[in-house]
């Protein structure tokens, strides 16, 4: 991805049970966006929300164990556009979008800068 500039956002909102060929969907679909060379995912749990059937997921004193999960995808538009199909294959519910937005900084930590494990 060229950076500074203009690039594209995929924006994957799915339920944290949701899988994949018994695999966490957010896991999975994370795992091909590196493999596929995208420039960077993000996967939030999401407190509160809901979707399509109005059923509200909430954090309660015990965890829900099916909070909203949005995964966050950014790269140039074709490489989005070229991973559209498998993210499409993956998910059974849930909401996509896909939207324009101004990148001001990327970059990865310097070797310097890592703190020793």
């Amino acid at each position: 991805m060229q950076i500074p500039g203009e690039a594209t956002r995929l924006r994957i909102h799915i339920g944290a049970n949701d899988t994949f060929e018994r695999e966490p969907l957010v896991d999975a679909i994370i795992a091909r966006a590196r493999a596929a060379g995208l420039a960077g995912a993000t996967a939030w749990r999401g407190i509160t929300g809901f979707g399509a059937a109005s059923h509200i997921h909430r954090v309660e004193l015990v965890l829900s164990h099916d909070l909203p999960v949005v995964i966050e995808l950014i790269d140039d538009a074709d490489r989005i556009e070229a991973f559209l199909p498998v993210v499409q294959q993956m998910i059974g519910t849930g909401l996509v979008t896909r939207d324009t937005v101004t990148v001001l900084r990327y970059g990865a930590i310097r070797e310097e800068n890592r703190e020793e494990e």
